[in-house]
């Protein structure tokens, strides 16, 4: 690697980057009127509250570009998530954040969830530039227990130290688990001799909801479960960036610190999340999606205490942040970031004119889409989605594209989820001015095909430099049950990766579908009556 000019210890400041997972636009105070979350209020008061800043639909996508400072058409991520038993992970030929830091002289910790691959002991967070690593590597596991499912009878213990299975810290609820091995760097660091790097990335709150039942208490007046249960695992997060910072200050860290807070995608309403007033939810490429929270907290900031409109994306905190560590542009060479820390601290315009949202070749083609319907340039049935300047465009099948009010009732009718605007899809191509239509209620795509051919273009020209997509078969010497119980790596470094074994999901004939449609209601009919009746 190219050795850089580094200023000195007291100039590189200390950076903390909190990542949570499904949090919603509404899920936090200064947004909402039913979760209180005083701690990330305070911080985001006195600092910079970003408030045109996107991030990913959903989980491995926004890590990777927040590590690669790449979108997924350049890492071959591009569709859906890395799953526990897919031999794939971070590509090894990009150099990450965390190790561009090690470069600049940081010490580099990362505390929970990873959720980029670890089928090869290479793919591990300490093998891509963490020092040390305590967390969880799948995506999604019991905040007591630790156990992670991927299918009936495919469940595994997943909590790590370092490379190693943390077995003996099964029982303690993770939010406090994290932050209490966070307050444990702070506390054996010197803060004056090594710049420090913590990527804390909770898994809260993502399902299960799970909350120690002091946390719920508060939350009592709240009549919807999946809700009450949601808003308390906020308040853990709440509680513990305050314990976080407290620590900042008392270790000498705070006055030469960076702090970071940042969503990883949209809120999911069925598990208690709100994304409104914003279109649509996880997992979509409506505002609900990929409109992140997102603020920076530092006495290093020079304009404080405002809110930014200035356009910011989840790639370019990679650049930013080697900035920041003394770094040069050569080492941000290749990246889609942009160093936006003078738009940020100095409320200067955003080097960011545009946006892509995602490619994905593999995602369900939209029936009603086509070559002719992109004016021959762009084929409509396929999921993208970018903006530019005041401009968004989506073709393909966006996902689930209603405005979903914060859950209030107890309960509702399942038959309600099927009331969605494209149950049946009849278009497949979106124009909306996202600046003076943030909540993309009026599509302008017919009185403005002039602005569509152009973007339908930008999406051409990406495609080209899209690398092609690593998402391969399922392994079954994953199983946990081979492996002792717990999920770990399960391929030698030196075998040989296969990558043409693409993933296809099975398609069901109409009968199929129609008792998979008919058996999911029942269960969401259900699920509603449990939810409604446990307290």
């Amino acid at each position: 690697f190219l050795r850089v000019f580094l200023p000195s210890t007291a100039q590189r400041p200390h950076i903390i980057f909190i990542l949570t997972d499904d949090q919603g636009f509404n899920d936090i105070g200064y947004h909402s009127s039913d979760i209180r979350t005083p701690t990330l209020d305070k911080l985001a008061a006195d600092g910079v509250k970003l408030e045109n800043y996107y991030i990913q639909p959903i989980c491995t996508p926004s890590r990777s570009q927040l590590i690669t400072g790449r979108y997924q058409i350049h890492t071959g991520l591009q569709h859906s998530i890395i799953r526990p038993r897919q031999p794939n992970c971070l590509p090894f030929d990009h150099v990450t954040l965390p190790q561009r830091l090690q470069e600049l002289g940081y010490s580099t910790h990362m505390v929970g969830k990873w959720h980029l691959g670890f089928y090869k002991k290479e793919c591990l967070p300490t093998r891509r530039g963490f020092d040390t690593y305590f967390g969880s590597l799948t995506g999604s596991v019991n905040y007591y227990t630790y156990n992670s499912c991927d299918g009936p009878g495919l469940c595994g213990f997943d909590l790590h130290e370092g490379e190693s299975v943390a077995w003996n810290h099964r029982g303690k609820y993770s939010t406090h688990l994290y932050t209490q091995r966070v307050r444990k760097i702070l506390a054996t660091q010197d803060p004056h001799s090594q710049p420090l790097f913590i990527f804390l990335s909770f898994q809260a709150v993502h399902t299960p909801l799970q909350s120690p039942r002091e946390y719920i208490y508060p939350y009592r007046e709240l009549e919807n479960v999946a809700r009450r249960r949601y808003a308390a695992m906020v308040s853990t997060v709440d509680e513990a960036v305050h314990n976080i910072t407290y620590a900042l200050r008392k270790y000498g860290y705070y006055q030469n610190s960076v702090i970071i807070f940042s969503t990883d995608n949209g809120g999911q309403p069925l598990s208690g999340g709100s994304n409104w007033p914003l279109r649509g939810r996880k997992g979509t490429y409506w505002e609900g999606g990929v409109r992140g929270l997102g603020f920076v907290h530092s006495p290093l900031l020079r304009k404080k205490r405002r809110v930014s409109k200035a356009l910011v994306h989840i790639t370019d905190w990679y650049p930013t942040l080697v900035g920041l560590a003394g770094g040069n542009e050569s080492l941000t060479k290749g990246v889609d970031g942009y160093n936006v820390w003078e738009a940020i601290s100095e409320g200067k315009e955003s080097p960011r004119l545009e946006i892509l949202h995602n490619i994905d070749p593999l995602y369900n083609h939209a029936r009603s889409g086509s070559l002719q319907k992109g004016y021959g340039i762009w084929n409509t049935a396929i999921q993208a989605s970018i903006r530019a300047g005041d401009w968004k465009l989506l073709t393909g099948d966006p996902g689930y594209g209603d405005w979903i009010p914060p859950p209030m009732l107890p309960g509702f009718p399942a038959e309600w989820w099927n009331l969605e605007r494209h149950i049946v899809p009849r278009k497949s191509l979106w124009l909306f001015n996202i600046s003076g239509d943030p909540y993309e209620r009026f599509d302008l795509s017919e009185q403005r095909p002039d602005v569509v051919k152009e973007l339908l273009a930008r999406l051409v020209y990406y495609n080209r430099t899209a690398v092609p997509v690593r998402y391969p078969s399922e392994d079954p010497r994953a199983d946990p049950n081979l492996n002792g119980g717990a999920w770990v790596p399960w391929m030698g470094d030196e075998e040989e990766d296969n990558w043409h074994r693409v993933y296809q999901k099975k398609n069901k004939d109409w009968k199929t579908k129609l008792k998979l449609s008919k058996g999911n209601s029942f269960f969401r009919r259900l699920n509603t009556r449990i939810m409604s009746n446990r307290i």
